[in-house]
C-alpha cells in the first residue's frame, strides 16, 4: 500500500483552465487527464489524501464555467484507492460532505499537518502539506513571530497534474532546503 497526496483538481471547473493557465483545450480533456494520471499512479489498496478543492459543482443558475451538475459518487468511483477528503474553499456544494478541516499525519519521519489553505497552517509542525495556491509556488516558509513552518503545495498544478508520494515530496523539499541553506527539522 502506498500513500499519495493531492489538491486542487477542480474537476468539472472549466474556468480553472484559464485562471491557472492549465495546458488543456477543454474541461473534458482536463478531467480525462486528471483521472488517467491519478489511476496510472494510485492502485486500489493505496490511500490518497485529497487536500481540498476536488470537484467543482455548480448551483442552479450559477455562472457558466464554474462547475457542472455531476454525480459525484460516480466520479469518485472512477478513481483508484481509498480517498480521504480534507475540506477546501470550493468544496461547499460538491456533496463530498467531509468534516475534516485539517489532519495531522505521523508519516515520513515526523508529524505533518494537512490543511487546504496555507494561511491556516499549524506552526506546531515543521511541515504543512497544503493546496489552494495552485501554480503560484511549490514550497514556502510561513512565519508567525518567532515560529515558522514550511508549507509544501501538493496541488496538481505543481506536480504534473498527478498525485504525489512522500518520496517525491521529500526529494523536492530536501532540494529546496539545500538551495536556501536551511537545516531540516523534519526526518529527511
Amino acid at each position: 500500500m502506498n500513500i499519495w497526496f493531492t489538491a486542487d483538481l477542480h474537476l468539472f471547473h472549466a474556468n480553472i483552465i484559464k485562471f491557472c493557465n492549465r495546458p488543456f483545450k477543454s474541461m473534458e480533456e482536463m478531467d480525462s487527464v486528471l483521472i488517467k494520471n491519478w489511476n496510472s499512479r494510485v492502485k486500489g489498496e493505496d490511500t490518497v489524501f485529497v487536500i481540498g478543492d476536488f470537484i467543482f459543482t455548480n448551483s442552479p443558475g450559477g455562472k457558466p464555467g464554474e462547475g457542472e451538475k455531476v454525480n459525484v459518487p460516480d466520479i469518485i468511483s472512477q478513481l483508484n484507492g481509498n480517498k480521504i477528503f480534507i475540506v477546501g474553499n470550493h468544496d461547499k456544494n460538491n456533496h463530498i460532505n467531509s468534516h475534516i478541516q485539517k489532519l495531522v499525519l505521523d508519516y515520513g519521519g515526523g508529524k505533518m499537518n494537512l490543511v487546504h489553505d496555507p494561511e491556516y497552517a499549524d506552526y506546531r509542525y515543521s511541515i504543512n502539506l497544503t493546496g489552494h495556491t495552485h501554480e503560484k509556488w511549490e514550497i514556502k516558509r510561513y512565519r508567525y513571530g518567532e515560529l515558522f513552518t514550511d508549507c509544501i503545495n501538493v496541488g496538481v498544478d505543481v506536480w504534473g497534474f498527478s498525485p504525489v508520494n512522500w518520496k517525491e515530496i521529500n526529494k523536492r523539499y530536501a532540494k529546496w532546503l539545500k538551495i536556501n541553506g536551511i537545516p531540516s527539522k523534519f526526518g529527511i
